[in-house]
């Protein structure tokens, strides 16, 4: 009895000193209900939001006991006789609505008992446990009121008047296009009509992963599926797709991906390719594989989607597809012509480009939308420029203009932009202030920004192009097409009345061509070439595009996958080209990926191939930084940029596993841009994937050895995930309200801390939590901080040379006396090209300089263009803007590299004269080396390609196919030595006429020599074109043709003489010559007089010694005639 009464009086006490604000209590109350399996989970946005709605619960409550009077004693007496009759409640009270539970009053002291928590009175559970059901009932009908309004919104759609024509034409055919206008619906609808009408696993291909991801999150929430369960996407870093997956968002390049492992694709029963009219490289490609495999799947259905742009061409290629045609949901647009006046338009200057562009007529179109609509109007301007220049001029012009009038926040927009600045266009300006978005091509199709009223169009683009011929990607400036302007125009109707302004006039738009250049017709072909030849698709020449690509394009694809290695002569896959194709890397990558597994350095070639296959981390601000000049200074390595890159990602690594929430900070200093080298450890781990899918790198465990490691990685994961689905709830980013100073700030390229203003100080670095959860930061740490030696660092640069060869640049001789941006290379294929901006060497062209010797070789030539140290630059791509420029460069030796390397190596009689690929000569004064040099090149190259070659064909064996560790320290140390070996040679770029005049030709082959020790075991052959013997399949042996006479050279020709029926080539001199000295002595003296009419005063008699004839000569040709003999 006592004890009774001591513990009501503590739940008395407990009841009137309870706090419901108390940390500790409500602690207790998370730990009861708000489990892992509950509908709230401790610690997240429902959880905060809760506690919130908890609060003003409690105050209406306190407030409505005090405003309502007590119930009458009759009215407690007496209740009504229906509730006897129906059992029910005396009382009616409002959670009798809420069709949901939580720990029901009867196992409500079970689960307490069990869970050790005697601390929480019972009526205050009680309360709490109604509060909290309120709280799902409320939000359970807000979420419904938003879903209903959602169907409402779909119902509104265009396609949705469609959806019962287009379910029966996909049931009666096997392909259906679909022309819809912008904002008709058809991205998120048709996946979900096919889905209800029975087709259970629908692709939907896009042409950006950005894409993908929105339609999965937005037709997810339409359709009222878990996200990232029926409704998924896959892109190339992340997938939600899983066995319960119905509809799938994927990337073109992916989907070809799957039809190469399942040339059927059996998972799938309809296939969406949406935004075809966009004519991406991978869609046309694409499209071409579909056709060739529906036959072969009469029970795969194919839906093309496009803007109403081209539709017959689609139509026409399938075989007369029917098409349905929907309207787009855009508002009127007015359209006003404003031509830039002659006066204002850009000049091109003396050096050929362009001049500054003219901000004044962009100014004019502020003024004019300041004068004409009030402020209180809302409405954004979205100009399209042609690139990041146009924009720097117009943005510094209308900032100041900003400036005076308080009336715009003027951002810029591109790719080159750092993520944070690029997010800001999607936040709002304060009332009375207009955003200003200065955006290349990128605003067209790829990002909606939402607020945009008007549109001003300079009618330009700047599109990269391929030239075949000169093998370089050129970047230009085109007019538009119709298409393409009617797609920028369509920007300022989404969502109400829009303007559009067009700074050309009416003419010239008419004399746009109607559609843009389809993409397979202005790029590289390299890898489609290999993707169709790896999935068997026959010849390229034949295979039926939607419109051919330029026959020459595909020809200097099939050259360079030969020069590659990829492809023999028969242009079937080689052993190395088998596998770089299943590979989804650019083929310089493939070969630098295989080459590193081979030398053991698989560690540095996936972080430097990573880096160079995503977008180049370092800011090109418009306002450059001294400070982050000199703060990036110690990472740039004097080897070259994929060195630095290296560099860069390694440190950026130490940085993040030291004090990862700094890392931010070091990057912006650096001006760097962080999100690239985030994607560059996504793609490393993809590579570190690939390998050790194709048995190149072996597994490596994850998972620490001790218990207490692995109960401290398994919290941290936990916290990870928390915080992640944290992050998740609250839908990422929130849009903000901008600052006048955002416009002033935006082309500086410094952002806020870390792009969290606003959030307070404890915010989530997502990219941080998303890296953790990715990558196992202890194993990179390890591989990162462990620095290369300078021997692995040599074979190093071998590896990245192998792989990027031929794309070679030899120095212009006159470099050392030129300033540091007036540094001239020469490529095979393009005379003059210079280094980009970003480049190492563009700043320290010391390193490049020749050391010229000063020793003398056992002849009497001359020691200039004599060194030890020539260099070339192996680069990886090769841009044209206003210049052609080396991009991404490394510096190597010449001598070794082209013998190790080239593809065609012709020599002299003692070899001391040798060219490279028909483009370089290197001149060896000391022979017994360059035939020692020549010998050690040959053995490392044989073993080279044999231990290449077991690699790839032992893949996956335990046996001893695989090349040994011995075999493979005996070629590095080979190696290395051979690129040690130092002597003096001369190296110089053959002129267009020396390159004609190369060989001596196939009349005049030599016997073989006896060179005891050097072809040891190799068969010679003559050599058929080049004249010599051939030795190996890349070395021709004494062709090359040592006469130095090359202006009768290029006037020699074949001919035959009539007398002795000799064949042979003669300049017309030579010919002359052996005609009279062949000439019957019987000629008729008419013929005689008439040749000595046609004499001239410089003519006289010579009777040479050495043939014994009598000749008529002018001084020049008795020189010339001597020297025959």
């Amino acid at each position: 009895e006592k004890e009774n009464r001591s513990r009501r009086r503590e739940r008395d006490l407990s009841l009137s000193w309870w706090d419901w604000d108390c940390p500790v209590t409500r602690r207790r109350l998370e730990e009861l209900y708000f489990r892992e399996q509950d509908y709230i989970r401790a610690g997240s946005e429902d959880a905060r939001d809760f506690w919130a709605f908890f609060e003003r619960l409690q105050r209406f409550q306190s407030q409505r006991t005090d405003h309502e009077p007590p119930p009458s004693p009759r009215a407690q007496a007496e209740p009504p006789a229906a509730t006897h009759r129906l059992d029910l409640p005396q009382r009616y009270d409002p959670r009798y609505r809420i069709n949901l539970s939580v720990l029901s009053a009867d196992v409500e002291g079970t689960i307490r008992g069990r869970r050790g928590d005697a601390g929480v009175p019972r009526e205050r559970l009680a309360e709490f446990r109604a509060a909290l059901l309120h709280y799902l009932d409320f939000t359970q009908k807000q979420s419904f009121a938003k879903l209903a309004k959602l169907q409402r919104e779909r119902a509104a759609l265009p396609i949705s008047q469609y959806r019962d024509r287009l379910l029966r034409a996909v049931a009666q055919n096997q392909v259906v296009v679909i022309a819809g206008d912008t904002g008709c619906g058809k991205s998120t609808q048709v996946p979900q009509y096919l889905l209800a009408a029975g087709y259970s696993h629908v692709a939907c291909t896009q042409p950006r992963r950005i894409a993908c991801v929105s339609l999965a999150r937005r037709v997810g929430f339409e359709s009222l599926n878990q996200y990232g369960k029926q409704v998924g996407y896959q892109i190339r870093f992340e997938s939600t797709r899983s066995p319960a997956t119905k509809i799938v968002f994927l990337t073109e390049g992916l989907l070809l991906r799957q039809v190469q492992r399942e040339p059927m694709l059996p998972g799938y029963h309809v296939l969406i390719a949406d935004e075809v009219h966009e004519r991406h490289l991978h869609s046309d490609f694409l499209l071409g594989v579909l056709r060739r495999l529906l036959p072969a799947r009469p029970d795969l259905k194919l839906v093309l989607m496009s803007a109403t742009i081209n539709i017959r061409l689609f139509s026409t290629y399938f075989g007369g597809a029917p098409v349905l045609q929907v309207p787009g949901r855009i508002f009127p647009i007015s359209v006003i012509y404003q031509p830039i006046p002659k006066e204002e338009a850009p000049t091109v200057g003396k050096s050929g480009k362009s001049e500054r562009l003219d901000p004044l007529p962009y100014l004019r179109v502020l003024q004019a939308i300041d004068h004409k609509y009030p402020p209180e109007e809302r409405g954004d301007l979205l100009v399209f420029l042609s690139g990041v220049a146009e924009i720097g001029a117009v943005l510094e012009a209308a900032q100041a203009y900003a400036a005076c009038t308080q009336r715009w926040i003027v951002l810029p927009l591109h790719s080159t932009l750092s993520v944070a600045e690029q997010d800001k266009v999607f936040d709002i300006p304060p009332p009375g202030v207009r955003k200003c978005i200065l955006s290349t091509n990128i605003a067209e199709t790829s990002v909606t920004i939402d607020g945009v009223r008007f549109v001003l169009d300079s009618g330009k683009v700047k599109e990269m192009s391929y030239d075949p011929q000169g093998k370089l990607q050129r970047l230009q400036e085109f007019w538009i097409s119709r298409a393409s302007a009617e797609q920028r125009k369509g920007r300022a109707g989404r969502t109400g009345p829009g303007v559009c302004y067009r700074l050309y006039a009416e003419s010239d738009y008419d004399a746009f061509s109607p559609y843009p250049v389809p993409e397979i017709q202005r790029v590289a072909l390299d890898a489609l070439v290999l993707q169709l030849k790896s999935m068997g698709l026959g010849d390229p020449r034949t295979f039926p595009f939607l419109e051919p690509p330029p026959l020459s394009s595909l020809e200097t694809a099939m050259r360079y996958l030969k020069d590659q290695g990829a492809l023999d002569d028969a242009e079937d896959l080689t052993p190395i080209g088998n596998l770089l194709a299943q590979l989804p890397v650019d083929v310089v990558v493939g070969k630098m990926l295989v080459l590193g597994a081979l030398f053991g350095l698989t560690e540095p070639t996936l972080t430097v191939t990573a880096a160079l296959s995503v977008q180049s981390p370092f800011l090109r601000p418009a306002r450059p930084n001294p400070d982050c000049v000199t703060a990036r200074r110690p990472l740039e390595s004097p080897h070259g940029d994929p060195l630095t890159l290296l560099n860069v990602f390694s440190e950026w690594v130490q940085v993040k596993s030291e004090r990862s929430g700094s890392s931010r900070k070091w990057c912006r200093r650096r001006g760097l841009e962080e999100h690239r080298l985030y994607e560059a450890a996504n793609t490393r781990r993809q590579f570190q994937e690939l390998l050790r899918d194709h048995q190149l790198l072996e597994e490596a465990s994850n998972q620490p050895s001790d218990s207490y490691s692995r109960q401290s990685r398994h919290r941290e994961r936990r916290e990870l995930h928390r915080l992640w689905r944290s992050h998740a709830e609250t839908d990422g980013r929130k849009r903000k309200v901008l600052r006048l100073q955002d416009g002033a700030d935006a082309s500086s390229g410094e952002e806020e801390d870390g792009g969290t203003r606003g959030k307070g100080a404890h915010s989530i670095d997502i990219q941080d939590v998303k890296f953790k959860l990715r990558h196992n930061v202890e194993e990179l740490q390890a591989v990162s901080s462990s620095a290369l030696s300078s021997s692995q660092l040599t074979l190093l640069k071998l590896v990245l040379c192998r792989g990027l060869y031929p794309q070679l640049a030899v120095p212009d001789p006159l470099n050392r006396g030129r300033k540091d941006s007036d540094q001239i290379f020469h490529t095979k294929n393009k005379q003059g090209v210079v280094l980009h901006p970003t480049c190492v060497f563009a700043t320290s062209p010391e390193l490049l300089h020749t050391k010229e010797g000063s020793e003398r070789s056992g002849t009497k030539e001359p020691t200039e263009g004599l060194s030890r140290h020539h260099q070339l630059l192996a680069f990886v791509s090769l841009l044209e803007t206003n210049k052609p420029y080396l991009v991404n460069c490394v510096r190597v030796p010449a001598l070794q590299t082209l013998l190790l390397f080239s593809r065609s190596l012709d020599t002299s009689a003692d070899c001391a004269r040798l060219v490279a690929d028909g483009w370089l000569e290197i001149t060896v004064p000391d022979a017994d080396s360059a035939l020692r040099l020549l010998s050690a090149a040959l053995q490392l190259r044989s073993t080279w390609e044999k231990l290449l070659h077991q690699l790839l064909e032992g893949r996956g064996e335990e046996s001893g196919r695989r090349p040994s560790s011995r075999d493979v320290s005996a070629l590095t140390r080979g190696l290395l030595e051979f690129l040690r070996t130092e002597v003096p040679y001369r190296l110089r770029q053959l002129t267009g006429l020396e390159k004609q005049n190369l060989y001596v030709g196939p009349q005049t082959v030599a016997a073989a020599p006896p060179l005891p020790g050097l072809f040891q075991g190799m068969e010679m052959k003559p050599d058929e074109v080049k004249g010599g013997h051939r030795v190996t399949e890349f070395l021709t042996y004494n062709c090359l043709d040592m006469d130095t006479d090359l202006y009768s050279d290029c006037l020699r020709s074949f001919w035959t003489c009539p007398h002795c029926d000799l064949h042979m080539p003669f300049t017309p001199l030579e010919r002359m010559c052996h005609e009279n000295a062949c000439r019957p002595s019987e000629a008729p003296p008419a013929e005689a007089s008439e040749s000595s009419s046609k004499t001239s005063a410089l003519h006289r008699s010579y009777h040479c010694d050495v043939c014994q004839q009598d000749f008529t000569f002018t001084p020049t040709e008795i020189l010339r005639h001597k020297k025959q003999h």
